[in-house]
């Protein structure tokens, strides 16, 4: 009666952990101002919710919802695509909504990788790239995205029998925890990567509408033949502030959504139907209401970016993305100095001041040396976190 061989390999997820941390500190008294968390403190869209309520009084909308989503809200996906990005997709082959799009990331590894088989994931990058190749049995085999290149892979440094032998490349753009972005001669690269080393391009975009500053995230399907090698996940968690709806989705390559639809028709039945409902209203009514959200997220960027600075970090809003990711200085004159980790670092700010930020080793080895930051708080609550931070004796000089 033992776990299965996969768990002992499967490092803890590490914002479980974290938050364990954060409710001790919590429990001690500490006012936390959580700022380590991408969760959106903003509701979606008033339309959105009355159509999950209109559609939740249906009493014939109850039952199971059917594998694929509803024609509706697969067309809506279609049509989002068609007018954000200028992209032609069939809504009935190249489009699967998802419970979230971290469970089709996890999923499609199960679908295309098997024991011994290689992934290749972004250092530093988001957990479950890496975490759904362990779980396929498969190794996850990682390329750093240099500061140098703006966070950006140098294709051309990773080993051509590594690629050969990949079944699968992560890409995640616009980037967290980075915040960097990736322009479409980027993004042309890297459909040619995948053409000749005959693997699956998977580029992660939830953050495609978080932007500012008059900047426009591409989408990889704008690539010529990218439908031919890439399958696109994106997310109404971050586009419409809808974390805890759940729902994301597949978009491109028609057999890695059929594959990826196989994993989930032997895993789930589908989510609720108001919920696709709503979700149709989501990608229906964006327009104004995204851009006035990413202007408070602007601001609340800028003001972080201030408080970081009176304790010697140097952050620069980004052009997309609600993270600052930040280096921890180490120079030696002062109390930051060496000898800090990230982790360590996050444990002194949240003893400190009550902050919480995330540990950049949470999203790989390359993430040593940062935090991640969010703006995801009140605008309230951040400004208090800033208060905090420039009255806190960190980076003062013992």
């Amino acid at each position: 009666m033992t776990p299965a061989l996969r768990l002992r390999d499967l490092p803890p997820y590490p914002f479980a952990a974290w938050s364990e941390r954060v409710t001790d500190a919590a429990q001690q008294g500490i006012d936390v101002i959580r700022l380590d968390m991408g969760n959106p403190d903003m509701p979606p869209h008033d339309e959105v919710i009355e159509t999950l309520c209109q559609s939740a009084r249906r009493p014939s909308h109850h039952g199971y919802p059917g594998y694929r989503g509803t024609s509706a809200l697969r067309q809506a996906i279609a049509e989002y695509y068609g007018r954000r990005f200028g992209v032609t997709v069939d809504p009935d082959n190249e489009i699967l909504p998802l419970i979230g799009s971290k469970e089709g990331l996890v999923n499609l590894a199960l679908a295309y990788l098997d024991p011994g088989d290689v992934a290749l994931v972004p250092d530093p990058g988001y957990a479950p790239y890496a975490r759904g190749a362990i779980l396929a049995g498969a190794r996850a085999q990682t390329f750093p995205l240099r500061p140098e290149l703006g966070f950006l892979p140098d294709l051309s440094t990773i080993c051509p029998e590594v690629a050969e032998e990949a079944s699968l490349m992560w890409l995640n753009y616009p980037n967290n925890p980075t915040g960097a972005t990736a322009d479409l001669d980027f993004l042309a690269r890297a459909v040619d990567f995948a053409r000749r080393s005959d693997l699956l391009l998977c580029h992660d975009a939830p953050y495609s509408d978080v932007t500012y500053d008059g900047y426009r995230a591409p989408s990889m399907l704008q690539v010529d033949g990218a439908l031919e090698v890439g399958i696109e996940f994106n997310s109404l968690s971050k586009m419409a502030n809808m974390a805890g709806w759940r729902i994301g989705m597949a978009v491109g390559k028609a057999e890695a959504v059929r594959a990826l639809s196989t994993v989930k028709s032997n895993v789930d039945s589908g989510f609720f139907r108001p919920l696709q409902d709503a979700a149709v209203t989501a990608l229906s009514s964006h327009g104004e209401w995204v851009a006035q959200r990413n202007a408070i997220y602007r601001d609340r960027l800028d003001l972080l970016a201030e408080g970081l600075r009176h304790i010697g970090l140097s952050a620069s809003r980004p052009r997309a993305t609600p993270y600052l990711w930040a280096p921890i200085p180490v120079s030696s004159g002062d109390r930051i100095g060496s000898g800090w980790t990230s982790k360590s670092f996050a444990q002194m700010v949240l003893e400190e001041t009550g902050i919480v930020v995330a540990p950049g080793s949470f999203f790989g080895k390359a993430g040593e040396g940062f935090i991640r930051v969010s703006a995801t708080a009140s605008t309230t609550r951040i400004a208090e976190a800033v208060h905090r931070l420039k009255a806190s004796k960190i980076g003062m000089s013992p």
